[in-house]
């Protein structure tokens, strides 16, 4: 069960969270536009060079859209966040990046393979339906199979500390039933072909460049060439209905990103463009803990 000890749990949502969900809502997908740090070739000038790709938005932390097609079970509704997620395939690069660049520094392989991380990303999207960009700037942690596998290693112990100095406690009465390791597996499960959850979700199953598949955690390995032998358990289009599919989920992980500033760039007007910069900071209790500064375009 859940070990979090949510430092903001008196705290009410970010001043930004209602209008963004409002505008996300109003997008065809919810994608956007993820960036990273990587190490740089030993022959560069500089020691990171960006990375940038298309994720997809699969809603706040804790905050797990209804689903009637999710057949894995769900953690009653005891905390909210502000921390938006997104989900990826454990080979992937962005991994590896994400704890690369973080205070540890994770320079192999196998220190990649579980819970932990916090290096830095950017988030942005562009909602052209209503003219404006959203920013996000924070630190993103992994999710792992290990975050409750009964042995907390240091990467579990730093998202469950990080993430959870993030969650808002709203029933008290139930803290003892939410487990970290359920909401992985109900997020896992909502990702299944057929979705007809909230906005985001209906989006992503209906576009035909993101439709969310349990499978794709079963694909070859990402980036590997073609001609190089793997495991013959990975097929293109396999298809996973079992929450619990060992090969799935072990390629299966959820993203976290705890945000610290967020800017609202409104260009719907011309005549009255403005952007809006929140910042968090811990130390304020109104506003969720939220600066808020109005600043030209």
């Amino acid at each position: 069960m859940s070990t979090t000890a949510p430092v903001a749990g008196v705290l009410p949502q970010a001043p930004w969270k209602k209008l963004f969900n409002e505008h996300i809502s109003k997008m065809p997908t919810p994608h956007f536009v993820l960036s990273t740090v990587a190490a740089a070739p030993s022959d560069s000038p500089v020691p990171f060079v960006p990375r940038a790709r298309f994720c997809i938005f699969r809603g706040f932390w804790t905050e797990l859209p209804e689903n009637q097609h999710n057949k894995a079970e769900r953690n009653p509704k005891v905390y909210a966040s502000d921390c938006p997620t997104f989900t990826t395939d454990v080979r992937m690069e962005k991994v590896g990046q994400i704890f690369g660049s973080s205070a540890g520094h994770a320079d192999d392989v196998e220190q990649t393979q579980g819970s932990g991380g916090g290096g830095p990303v950017e988030a942005v999207w562009w909602v052209e339906e209503v003219g404006t960009q959203w920013r996000i700037k924070g630190r993103a942690f992994v999710v792992a199979n290990d975050i409750e596998s009964g042995v907390e290693s240091s990467g579990v112990r730093t998202v469950k500390s990080e993430v959870g100095k993030r969650m808002r406690l709203v029933d008290e009465s139930k803290e003892g039933q939410w487990s970290w390791a359920k909401e992985l597996t109900a997020i896992f499960g909502n990702q299944s072909p057929g979705i007809k959850g909230e906005y985001f979700l209906v989006q992503c199953i209906q576009s035909s460049i993101s439709k969310p598949s349990l499978g794709s955690f079963r694909a070859p390995p990402p980036g590997q060439p073609v001609n190089q032998p793997y495991d013959k358990d990975l097929e293109l289009g396999a298809k996973v209905e079992d929450v619990n599919d060992a090969v799935a989920r072990k390629n299966f992980r959820v993203v976290i990103i705890i945000p610290d500033s967020v800017e609202q760039t409104d260009l719907s007007d011309p005549s009255k463009a403005r952007r809006f910069r929140y910042l968090f900071d811990g130390s304020i209790r109104a506003n969720g803990g939220w600066r808020t500064v109005e600043l030209w375009p």
